[in-house]
């Protein structure tokens, strides 16, 4: 059979080949790898350098859907801005400093967590079946999800992209307490780690330990100490220093 003429290459291919192609160099990151000082910045900027491969689909997906008037870009950077900014990890921080200065509040979001979030304003899409658990001297709480990346978005906003790593989803399992001494928390011998593994149904909070000498400090106070990263496990929260190890 002879060989057909070449098709006329379209912007929806060129850009889906690109994205695919352009994927196909970008190296996977490594927690167990990368220096400590390359993770936490990835850490604490929630970003790659380059692109991933989701990214760059996304943005050729964009691209077409903004070609065609079907989506207008100020609406998408609104949306993005609202998950980062106004339904990010400050709601969550008001949840746990919440939780710390009212002891009935906090009883109320370990027994049901959707509704004790819910009675400060904070539910919806992603968050709509919601599990409080707590850390204590003893156990240390880890959140992960290995089939993917859910996520409490209603009071942490966006995941970031280490959360979404196949390392971070498959070592949080296999290895708890060595992916949190690269996150820079080391635990005793008798702390129990529990992984609770988020999924469509289900996504999980953690409610750090609340720092010593802050016994003092106001409810908004608190607040600004926690982390998005205590609140997935990764991280404890500092005193009036911020994060601790």
């Amino acid at each position: 059979m002879a060989n057909a003429p070449d098709k006329p290459v379209g912007r929806r291919r060129f850009l889906s080949k690109a994205a695919a192609g352009t994927a196909g160099l970008v190296a996977t990151p490594r927690i167990g790898s990368a220096k400590p000082e390359l993770l936490a910045h990835e850490q604490d900027q929630g970003h790659q350098n380059v692109p991933s491969d989701v990214a760059l689909r996304v943005k050729a997906l964009e691209s077409i859907l903004v070609e065609k008037g079907m989506v207008d870009p100020a609406t998408i950077d609104a949306v993005i801005e609202s998950y980062e900014s106004k339904i990010g990890p400050r709601n969550g921080a008001r949840v746990v400093a919440r939780a710390w200065v009212d002891p009935a509040y906090r009883k109320r979001l370990l027994a049901d967590g959707t509704a004790a979030i819910a009675e400060l304003g904070y539910g919806g899409s992603q968050g709509e079946h919601m599990v409080v658990v707590e850390n204590t001297p003893t156990v240390h709480n880890l959140v992960v999800c290995t089939l993917c990346s859910c996520y409490p978005w209603p009071v942490l906003g966006l995941p970031p992209t280490w959360y979404k790593s196949a390392p971070y989803r498959s070592r949080a399992v296999i290895d708890p307490r060595g992916v949190l001494r690269e996150f820079g928390v080391t635990l005793a011998d008798d702390v129990q780690v529990r992984v609770w593994d988020s999924t469509a149904e289900i996504r999980y909070l953690v409610l750090p330990e609340r720092p010593p000498g802050t016994e003092k400090m106001t409810e908004d106070a608190l607040a600004a100490l926690v982390t998005r990263n205590a609140m997935v496990g990764v991280a404890k929260v500092g005193g009036r220093g911020g994060a601790a190890a």
